[in-house]
């Protein structure tokens, strides 16, 4: 660590402070520990502790009472609870109050350690959340483009410099990488603002409708060619086109592209007469445009035309501080209305996926999620299997957790209540509790 983590220890048993107070500052931790909880509470201000060690039965008040004002008073402060065996009841409502989690009396050095460590993880990732919010809070309303990357950042920059310009622009990236939005950002931050801005996507259209799409057709030109049709060229007059999937455009539109690049002027299918426009072109691939080129499908003249002002996204796999950010950003997207939580587990998943589908399937998985969550939490269960066991996945197996998993949500459905469970399981209801929270097993 950087910076030794502040821990509160109150536990009015003198041997248990000690070993709590010895045992965390082994593991470098900065702790101060009481008997009395209202000396505690005493020296209590709002974050000047990370952690707090509470335990549940003590004297003047209890462990319920110095958690409800360590909440109020500090609520950045990451709580635990100590119990003793009998008491896991009092410990679940502690952890409905507020609480991360508990640990069990008694314990051994080296389970605290462990359990220590998984406290101050936890707590630093409640810490990155929070500043991620307020810089998220920050971003300028101009931009729908959410991103601390400096990648990024630059490319967005470079985007708002060329707004103005007539050139054409070449937006390069992987599928779901915000393509469309940086197109939909340039035309915002140009001239053309209040014209029209129209889209569309090469790669979904047959070749022998595409030309008519982009460039109009007259009535009979073709069969069900029924009446005259505009293009999305004379559409956007005025504006900007924007032409996804680039790449896929065949070779004989290709030629009528160029054309309206080098001139500014077409026809339309089965017409003689010339029509110009005024029209700025946004072209995007995810493809290597070099590739077309040496295989012969992309006309060297029309990529040259094209590539005037080339912008290159980078995938989210290259932007992991930007993760956090859109995960947040989509929570509010997506439930407005309601302070939904993403659970440490579900959490550390959705930061070490790859993201292969980026933006776009962060911001799908993160719909879906707030669809499943329940009590205002998504935990493992909300998430797909890809993102649970992403190399098992790939293989087809499943890991140890995931076989527990589904073996302890097999006999919870069966059983009639928990202790039957905890028999048939062979484990102690303690240990349930938590693999059920883990799992996100619970009711």
């Amino acid at each position: 660590m950087k910076q030794r983590a502040n821990v509160l220890v109150v536990d009015d048993e003198p041997n248990i402070l000690k070993t709590l107070k010895i045992g965390l500052e082994t593991i470098g931790l900065n702790v101060n520990g009481f008997l009395n909880p209202l000396d505690a509470l005493d020296t209590l201000k709002d974050g000047n502790y990370d952690i707090a060690f509470i335990d549940l039965m003590m004297q003047p008040i209890d462990g319920m009472q110095v958690l409800k004002e360590i909440r109020a008073k500090s609520p950045t402060t990451t709580c635990v609870i100590i119990t003793a065996h009998g008491s896991i009841d009092s410990a679940v409502d502690a952890i409905k109050g507020g609480a991360f989690d508990f640990i069990q009396k008694p314990f051994d050095l080296k389970e605290l350690h462990l359990f220590a460590e998984k406290v101050l993880d936890y707590h630093k990732l409640q810490d990155e959340i929070d500043t991620l919010r307020r810089q998220l809070a920050a971003i300028r309303p101009e931009s729908n483009i959410i991103t601390s990357n400096p990648a990024m950042r630059q490319q967005v920059e470079f985007a708002k410099q060329v707004a103005d310009s007539l050139l054409t622009v070449l937006i390069e990236g992987e599928s779901g990488t915000g393509k469309e939005l940086i197109a939909q950002y340039i035309h915002s931050q140009s001239n053309r603002a209040d014209k029209p801005f129209i889209k569309i996507n090469s790669a979904a259209l047959p070749e022998n409708l595409l030309e008519s799409e982009l460039f109009g057709h007259v009535k009979g030109s073709f069969t069900g060619a029924f009446k005259d049709r505009e293009g999305r060229f004379e559409a956007a007059d005025g504006g900007t086109l924007f032409l996804d999937e680039i790449a896929d455009i065949p070779p004989a539109s290709q030629a009528k592209l160029l054309r309206f690049l080098q001139h500014r002027e077409f026809e339309r299918i089965g017409e003689n007469i010339t029509r110009k426009v005024d029209v700025r072109v946004i072209a995007a691939t995810n493809k290597k445009l070099s590739d077309s080129l040496r295989d012969g499908s992309f006309r060297e003249d029309l990529y040259y035309r094209i590539n005037t002002v080339r912008i290159s996204l980078p995938p989210l796999r290259e932007r992991a501080e930007d993760v956090l950010l859109l995960l947040h950003h989509f929570l509010k997207k997506f439930s407005p209305d309601l302070q939904i939580e993403i659970a440490p587990e579900a959490l550390k998943m959705l930061t070490a996926y790859s993201w292969p589908g980026n933006i776009r399937e962060l911001e799908n998985v993160m719909e879906r999620a707030v669809l499943l969550a329940k009590q205002n939490l998504i935990d493992v269960s909300h998430l797909p299997s890809e993102l649970q066991n992403p190399e098992q996945a790939k293989a087809g197996l499943l890991s140890l957790e995931a076989i527990e998993r589904q073996h302890i949500s097999r006999v919870l459905k069966i059983v009639q209540d928990l202790d039957e469970a905890s028999k048939v399981l062979n484990i102690d209801p303690a240990t349930l509790w938590r693999k059920r929270k883990k799992y996100g097993l619970q009711d």
